[in-house]
């Protein structure tokens, strides 16, 4: 069945649309980024974003369109990010989604962002199954088995911060530019030393992360150098903890994958963007002989296409929204099959 659909996300400080064709096919693909005006605040801010997304979201739609030359008469569905996210920020993207659908009679289907995130590897590499996907993203570190289109299974995730806050929060005891992963990732990789710190494992045989206690081993870290008036050096700082981080996702997406006998591994989310994590991911399961995929960079941040790849399965499957639908801000991942 073919499908043109128009996708819309808006969970957080990226206001985009893209039309994505066949769930693999990128036709446009418009992104409005926020990073100038949350920079100055150290993070984002929910109301400035959601001010934001309503200035853009008409702009980015009509821009998707033209440059995909389609008008609304070629479109199969409208889909849209429906959580998690921040509320304000979702429910401009699902209003405008909705409004478009009613005006132009089309279905709607509400896309999980995570789902997103994953089908990213779609517009790239055909998802081979089962496959383990390892999500590092801001809000997010989640190991999910799928094996078929649609099916998630969760095997591990945060018990407190997620990978790519730890990042941020990492990068402000440094005092590093928001967003702070980019900065420490280039930090690592011009070091010639490490602080050592510790590996969260937690229990036996678990699956979960926790970077919390990493995140306060940094922060204890610099406060023992300040109290005897010793210079931190920020690239052995940086260095330290990236190695720590990267140590445990590798390490634990590889035993999920030597367990559950997968075809294929895919990275996705922000944070997957990281040179050091992709690097070692890599290598890792090219020792292995396991295929590793992770989309390119500018589909691993928050994007639409993303949203339009998962959104065809689900369309596909007959799983579609109405217009009740609201902004889920702690929308769980679920099997739509």
């Amino acid at each position: 069945m073919e499908t043109y659909i128009l996708a819309i996300e808006t969970s957080c400080d990226e206001t985009a649309a893209a039309v994505i064709k066949n769930g693999t096919d990128i036709i446009s693909n418009v992104v409005s980024s926020q990073i100038d005006s949350h920079k100055r605040f150290g993070g984002v801010v929910p109301e400035i974003a959601s001010r934001h997304h309503v200035e853009q979201i008409t702009i980015v739609i009509e821009e998707a369109l033209a440059k995909a030359n389609m008008t609304p008469n070629d479109l199969t569905a409208v889909a849209v990010t429906e959580g998690p996210g921040l509320v304000g920020a979702l429910l401009i993207g699902i209003n405008a989604a909705k409004a478009f659908a009613f005006a132009h009679g089309l279905p709607i289907v509400g896309t999980h962002h995570i789902a997103g995130h994953i089908y990213a590897n779609n517009l790239v590499q055909p998802m081979e199954f089962p496959l383990l996907a390892l999500v590092v993203s801001g809000g997010h570190t989640e190991i999910v088995l799928m094996k078929e289109h649609g099916h998630f299974e969760l095997i591990g995730e945060t018990r407190d911060d997620a990978a790519g806050e730890a990042y941020d929060k990492v990068a402000r005891v440094l005092n590093l530019p928001y967003p702070g992963g980019p900065h420490i990732d280039r930090l690592a990789h011009e070091a010639d030393e490490a602080v050592k710190f510790p590996r969260i494992w937690l229990e036996e045989g678990s699956y979960d992360f926790s970077f919390s206690g990493l995140k306060s081993a940094v922060i204890n870290y610099k406060h023992n150098m300040d109290q005897r008036g010793e210079e931190i050096i920020p690239a052995h700082v940086a260095k330290g903890f990236q190695d720590s981080v990267v140590e445990v996702l590798t390490a634990k997406t590889l035993r999920a994958a030597r367990e559950f006998g997968v075809k294929q591994v895919i990275a996705a989310g922000g944070v997957s963007a990281n040179k050091g994590l992709r690097t070692s991911l890599e290598e890792t399961f090219a020792q292995e002989g396991i295929p590793f995929y992770v989309p390119p960079l500018h589909l691993c941040t928050d994007n639409a296409a993303m949203i339009g790849a998962a959104a065809h399965y689900m369309f596909v499957a007959g799983v579609r929204g109405n217009m009740a639908m609201n902004g889920r801000p702690g929308m769980e991942l679920k099997t739509w099959v």
